[in-house]
């Protein structure tokens, strides 16, 4: 066991100018679970082409809130891109969501978007295809390449920020302007 081993569960994963992975470039991502074993972790900056009208006809669901018809659907991560997952805040909860922190849970439940979708849902969430996952020692072999910085979640940035503004805002969560971070390290 290590025992040097530090969770960086409720973190957000920045990603680093120099990462090539079209999956990942210039994304923002909230890890929702982080063991030894590995993590896993929802994108929460990338809009897809899918709105919450168009998921709910899909699930054969009435959408009953006005404000939600164009609600964007986010590209949540590569894995398992079929699968809804929700991000969102604990002041609702059903039988099946995952307690992250006291303040956010996660849920791939149906019932969670039913009562979204009759606006008997929590007060902030984000709707996601697919998520981000790591082997054992994967991401951490990532983050000691520099692919990711590291910084602790703001409810602030993961709910309140237009998708546009959260890779700014959560670099400055850090103090950092990543307009100065060139992907072309180490030339002058």
């Amino acid at each position: 066991m290590n025992n040097t081993f530090q969770s960086l569960k409720n973190y957000f994963l920045i990603s680093m100018p120099h990462l090539n992975d079209p999956n990942f470039e210039h994304t923002v991502v909230y890890l929702c679970e982080h063991t030894e074993e590995g993590a896993m972790g929802i994108i929460i900056n990338r809009p897809s082409s899918i709105d919450f009208t168009e998921l709910a006809d899909h699930l054969g669901m009435k959408v009953e809130a006005p404000r939600l018809a164009s609600e964007p659907i986010y590209v949540g991560g590569p894995v398992e891109s079929e699968r809804g997952f929700i991000l969102h805040t604990s002041d609702k909860s059903w039988g099946n969501s995952l307690c992250v922190t006291e303040e956010i849970n996660l849920s791939a439940a149906l019932e969670t978007l039913e009562n979204i979708a009759v606006g008997n849902g929590p007060s902030s969430y984000r709707i996601a295809l697919g998520c981000a996952g790591w082997d054992e020692g994967q991401l951490e072999n990532e983050i000691a390449n520099n692919d990711w910085l590291v910084c602790e979640a703001d409810l602030d940035v993961l709910f309140n920020t237009p998708s546009d503004m959260q890779f700014s805002a959560a670099t400055k969560v850090l103090g950092v302007d990543m307009t100065w971070l060139s992907p072309d390290m180490g030339h002058s």
